[in-house]
């Protein structure tokens, strides 16, 4: 047990890590290609790419990661990390970064897409059983909610280091992505030094991960519905989010990334409850009804008259939206066999990706013709749609407590 807290541990920093980086280039994305004098739409074609080229390595992964060991397949991740900052803060011309933004790992949302998401799932749910696994993916979620949270709000470093040095603000931006890059390396030592643990004892099988069998149409229905949210909430990326509220309020880069700092926090702190109400309502419950009145509010922001009102509905959002993240991930591995967790971690993962990768350049064109409000109600109504599905499709579904795990 000693040996799956330290493994955890690693995990955990290098998701805080990623999280912190992540959560300031979402901010400062758009400003920064704004800068370079590329238009909205490249904003949404640029967020595009980065969801999509994610979705294609996931894939990749769920198909043939199984034939590497894990370890091994992190590590690529990470030096893959390192080279995309450094290779995208010395880049301007649009047709660079758009390539670069689709073979690299840049994150334009608030949640993790890049190919250490199954990789990291699949160790977890490796390492802990039951209750103790569900408060473990709570833990994942809310270390790299809390640490996106304070690197959004380093999104106003490149602002105060131009007025205070005198240096051009493209240039600091340039100089976040580099370390973005920087993070990428240190991601890169905490996985090359980590050693390969044993299984947890009377888990035969689960030291080899095999592609999707007995849990196959389950997943496949996961996917198809998980792809629904995903499209859904890639009309609103953070970049874009960003973007709607400097168009239609004014914000700053630094005021937006002062916004996702508390919005951040709120999340972190709903994330933490997460397990909590999972064990009272369950798993499924817990998805559903958290995300509906979430939902709304999003509508509701869409049409606020004002900042304030704007603002306010945003953070009501922000406290119920990703309730469903944790308990959605100890959802997936309990309802597949053991052996097959990396897969369907994988598999439910794909089908978001793409979708998501969908959303952006829909949602930039939309904010280039001028419907401001369109992305985001548009957003809100797809994904009440997909809360009313998942539920009346798998609320008869034999579905574990949080407690419960399959065998």
């Amino acid at each position: 047990m000693d040996a799956a807290r330290r493994e955890f541990r690693r995990l955990l920093a290098a998701r805080g890590l990623r999280a912190v980086v992540d959560g300031y280039v979402a901010v400062l994305l758009p400003s920064y290609l704004l800068m370079l004098g590329h238009g909205a739409w490249a904003v949404g074609v640029i967020s595009t790419a980065t969801l999509l080229g994610s979705a294609l390595a996931t894939a990749a992964l769920g198909a043939w990661g199984h034939r590497w060991p894990q370890r091994r397949l992190l590590v690529a991740a990470a030096i893959l990390m390192a080279s995309t900052g450094l290779a995208f803060g010395a880049s301007s011309a649009f047709w660079p970064l758009l390539l670069i933004a689709f073979v690299g790992t840049l994150n334009p949302s608030a949640g993790d897409v890049s190919v250490f998401l199954p990789l990291e799932h699949a160790r977890i749910a490796a390492l802990f059983d039951g209750d103790a696994r569900t408060r473990a993916f709570a833990r994942y979620t809310i270390v790299g909610s809390l640490a996106a949270a304070f690197g959004a709000l380093a999104a106003g470093v490149p602002a105060w280091v131009s007025a205070r040095l005198g240096i051009e603000a493209v240039t600091a931006m340039r100089a976040m992505f580099i370390a973005y890059g920087s993070v990428g390396l240190a991601v890169w030592w905490l996985y090359s030094s980590r050693r390969a643990q044993p299984e947890r004892s009377g888990e035969p099988g689960q030291t080899e991960s095999v592609p999707l069998g007995l849990s196959r149409r389950v997943v496949a229905r996961l996917a198809l519905l998980f792809s629904v949210d995903a499209f859904a909430g890639g009309l609103v990326v953070n970049s874009l989010l960003t973007l709607w509220l400097t168009t239609r309020f004014g914000l700053s880069a630094a005021e937006a990334g002062a916004f996702f700092f508390w919005a951040g926090l709120l999340t972190t702190a709903s994330q933490w409850l997460a397990p909590q109400v999972a064990a009272r309502i369950g798993l499924l419950n817990t998805m559903v009804f958290t995300h509906i009145p979430a939902n709304l509010c999003l509508i509701g922001a869409a049409f606020a008259p004002s900042l304030p009102i704007a603002l306010g509905l945003l953070f009501v959002r922000s406290a119920l939206s990703q309730m469903d993240v944790p308990t959605r991930s100890a959802f997936v591995v309990a309802v597949v066999t053991p052996a097959e967790r990396s897969a369907a971690a994988s598999f439910t993962a794909v089908p978001r990706s793409l979708a998501a990768a969908l959303g952006p350049s829909l949602g930039g064109a939309m904010f280039a013709a001028g419907w401001l409000a369109a992305p985001l109600a548009l957003c809100g109504g797809l994904k009440i749609g997909y809360d009313l599905t998942l539920w009346r499709a798998f609320r008869a579904h034999s579905t574990p407590s949080p407690g419960d795990s399959r065998a």
